[in-house]
């Protein structure tokens, strides 16, 4: 795998070449690129937008993207399936099946919720993966951007723009249109994807925070420049409008010699999220949580936010410290890449996922109420579990592969039952 650069940050403007000269100096589009090269810019937002809004990267590549036969609509397995009526109802996954016969990351792919239509631009659709075996082929989605959170096993992601590594307990965002190929060089991966069909996800604003705190930019890294130069036959797969088409082509598209730009690959290590917390008491809201947001035209209201809940110390006085019993505007997904995540004490397990929408309470259950209530308030570190939630504006609805699932379990509502009555007092 290539190196990765830290140099310029999250969001800022990036600068690699494979071969010295490769870049050209003072222009974009030259006449004749050096080395007998291709310019190419890939746009992941309208031209228009206000500059610091703007995802660009010029690439300058062996054979233009043009170059290649027609697409060809190919069976889509369980992506993009129907969906389900919208439920209310509060449902949780156990740990989703690793597949028996030969499965890429392509073929693995499953869709669990949506909220809105493939291609829109807003709404999010999650998805499952479940591979054991490394991708031949080449992939992209004009649909959205790829939030990938690994759960089982590392990937190894070789992109246009260059290599990434990721592991669980780390995160890779793939942009719109970027094409990549997955390998699995510890054989049975599983993990989760947000496919992001709106605002590009971006660090979120700080407010009174300050300048520092949550994802710091600093700790997300972008591959420097590699490229193929093939010329064999490569399958190109790419997610158009919710289905999958095919193209064959006679080299491998993976051929940008260098690119400048910061609609880029990127990945980033979960653990060093700064995570910020009550020193007096009350639990705080999950927003201070967030890693990444997809804001949307309504300020605070986000298309989808990122959040993580990582190792950290509970220091609060007086306080009940689990996550409060809440109802919320939001709709919630929440996965667990490992450990028990502090709100459930059984029942929510690494690979697993639930899923909360709007206005329905939900909380911790009655074991670990019970336990938060009786407990000696002295500081104690949630060390041993890292579980993240993908929330949402608007209602996601099931896809109804993952109703008829035997991994959904029946039972889910009952983890509330053992909630007493305590009630001791009296009205006026």
């Amino acid at each position: 795998m290539s190196e990765l650069s830290y140099l310029s940050g999250f969001g800022n403007e990036f600068a690699t070449e494979a071969i010295a000269g490769a870049l050209p100096v003072g222009q974009n589009s030259p006449q004749r690129p050096a080395f007998g090269l291709y310019a190419e810019q890939l746009s992941g937002t309208p031209f228009t937008v206000p500059r610091h809004a703007a995802r660009r990267t010029w690439m300058y590549r062996i054979r233009p993207s043009a170059r290649h036969p027609t697409y060809r609509r190919i069976e889509a397995g369980l992506l993009c399936g129907p969906l389900a009526e919208p439920t209310p109802n509060r449902l949780r996954w156990d740990p989703f099946a690793l597949p028996d016969a030969p499965t890429d990351f392509v073929a693995g792919l499953a869709t669990l919720v949506a909220n809105a239509p493939a291609g829109t631009t807003d709404g999010i659709t999650v998805h499952v993966y479940r591979a054991n075996r490394s991708m031949r082929r080449v992939f992209w989605s004009a649909d959205g951007e790829f939030l990938i959170v690994p759960q089982l096993g590392r990937l190894q992601l070789a992109t246009e723009l260059g290599c990434l590594e990721a592991a669980p307990g780390e995160i890779v965002v793939i942009p719109r249109g970027l094409r990549f190929r997955v390998g699995l060089p510890d054989g049975a991966s599983r993990g989760y994807v947000c496919e992001n069909h709106g605002a590009a996800l971006r660090l979120p604003d700080l407010g009174p925070i300050g300048s520092n705190g949550l994802a710091n930019p600093r700790d997300f890294q972008t591959p420097v420049a590699w490229y193929e130069d093939r010329d064999e036959a490569t399958e190109v797969v790419q997610k158009f409008m919710g289905t999958l088409w095919a193209a064959e082509f006679d080299h491998s598209p993976l051929d940008v010699v260098a690119w400048h730009g910061n609609c880029a690959p990127y990945k980033y290590d979960l653990m060093r999220f700064n995570v910020m917390g009550s020193v007096n008491y009350d639990h705080p809201d999950p927003s201070i949580y967030t890693v990444l947001t997809s804001p949307t035209d309504t300020p605070g209201r986000a298309n989808v936010d990122f959040a993580l809940f990582a190792p950290r110390w509970l220091v609060a006085e007086h306080t009940f410290r689990p996550p409060w019993f809440h109802r919320n505007v939001m709709n919630e997904f929440m996965g667990l890449i490992h450990g028990v995540y502090d709100g459930k004490a059984r029942g929510f397990s690494p690979g697993g996922a639930s899923l909360h929408s709007c206005m329905n309470a939900h909380g911790p259950d009655a074991a670990v109420t019970e336990r938060a209530m009786a407990s000696d308030l002295a500081p104690e570190k949630t060390a041993n579990a890292l579980s993240f939630m993908f929330e949402t504006s608007q209602v996601l609805r099931a896809s109804r592969w993952a109703l008829d699932l035997p991994e959904l379990q029946p039972d889910y509502d009952a983890c509330w039952d053992g909630l007493p009555k305590m009630f001791t007092g009296r009205g006026a």
